[in-house]
């Protein structure tokens, strides 16, 4: 069997490791470099603490990929478990944290609920008093997504997979009586059993070449790395003022990395044509909101750098992972979450070609035909 995967970011290049694990014959066509897109201006977060069981689930399942990735693929991808704090205001955001805190330990995670007291021991410079509950979970941390392309490309080498960089697919269409895809390509038109859609930010313009319209948009996100007043200790959590959108953590050489989704862009910017710069006013904003959580920051937080990357994002914040058409496969739409939740997704992919469902995690959520039915579920756990 012979795939294509259009997309060279994390996602598409485990789906692709997968695969070939599996025997197939694949090609991944990325029309930039490898992890080019999102993936290089993603955050790194790999969290288990979703508001929906299948995030969780998704989590759950790649967790013991990121952790024996060094042993399996021979790069250390610097996975730090620091923990993550959900921070709540509001008393209905509390009774949210009780809800998936019970789900979450039900599959199995290590949260639990905390008192804005008992936060503090986490965050020494919380500022309690505006806070009525929060969650940790010490197996949350990060990784680098950078360090985790490079042990992906270096496995598809070694699996002689084809890896074709600066090679965008102009074009999909499928011979009913063969049942084969061609795959247009600038240099040659391939022929594929399955087409795999793993192009991130770039995936609803791929699912118009394959006739699927895919409610995914593509949205710019900012994050600033800034030399906070009081240090972080390398050991605190990434820490989400949930009901604000806020959040930070530390970086290396005592900087903290601040974020938000309080000033977002056009939700339908152009992937080709946006700014990879954050925003003056944004980096104000994100540096009076992390002040309003905690002590670390204040009038002498200096900024250091930054970027602004792009989210795959749908109307419920999760993933489309589904056969959408005979033999075209999406894998995006993860609002954020694609970077943690790859290696799972690579698998149920590899079985949706292979045996025609997916058995590694129950992905029935994160079908396409779920925004027909009106059966979604919107992810609150969006950081």
């Amino acid at each position: 069997m012979h795939v294509v995967i259009v997309g060279g970011g994390v996602v598409g290049l485990s789906c692709a490791h997968a695969l070939a694990e599996r025997g197939a014959d694949v090609t991944v066509c990325e029309s930039g470099t490898l992890g080019g897109g999102s993936t290089g201006r993603a955050a790194g977060g790999i969290r288990l603490q979703f508001s929906t069981p299948v995030n969780v689930d998704l989590s759950v399942a790649s967790v013991p990929v990121w952790e024996s990735f060094e042993e399996r693929f021979g790069v250390d991808i610097d996975y730090r478990r620091t923990g993550y704090l959900f921070l709540a205001r509001e008393a209905a955001t509390a009774a949210d944290f009780e809800r998936n805190v019970e789900m979450q330990t039900a599959r199995g995670v290590d949260s639990r609920t905390l008192t804005p007291d008992e936060a503090r021991e986490h965050c020494p410079e919380l500022h309690a008093e505006s806070f009525v509950a929060a969650t940790y979970c010490p197996g949350d941390g990060v990784a680098d997504p950078h360090s985790a392309v490079q042990g992906y490309a270096a496995a598809l080498a070694d699996a002689g997979v084809d890896v074709r960089t600066k090679t965008p697919v102009t074009g999909l269409a499928r011979e009913g009586a063969t049942e084969t895809w061609h795959v247009e390509t600038p240099g040659e038109t391939l022929p594929a059993d399955y087409v795999v859609n793993a192009a991130g930010a770039w995936a609803r313009r791929v699912g118009r070449l394959a006739g699927a319209e895919l409610p995914i948009a593509p949205r710019r996100r900012q994050a600033a790395v800034v030399e906070p007043e009081r240090p972080l200790a390398e050991s605190h959590p990434l820490t989400i003022d949930l009901d604000r959108g806020s959040y930070f953590r530390p970086e290396r050489e005592e900087t903290a990395l601040v974020g938000g989704h309080f000033a977002d862009a056009d939700p339908d910017v152009d992937p080709d044509d946006f700014s990879e710069s954050p925003d003056l006013d944004w980096t104000a904003e994100a540096v009076e909101r992390a002040a309003d959580v905690a002590g670390y920051f204040g009038p002498e937080t200096r900024v250091r750098n930054g970027w602004a990357g792009l989210y795959a994002v749908t109307p419920d914040h999760h993933a489309i992972v589904d056969e959408v058409r005979p033999g075209f496969v999406v894998a995006a739409g993860f609002s954020g979450h694609g970077f943690q939740h790859a290696p799972a997704t690579g698998r149920c992919v590899a079985e949706l070609c292979l045996d025609g469902e997916a058995t590694h995690v129950d992905i029935s959520a994160l079908s396409l035909t779920r925004f027909e039915d009106g059966e979604t579920a919107v992810e609150r756990n969006v950081a």
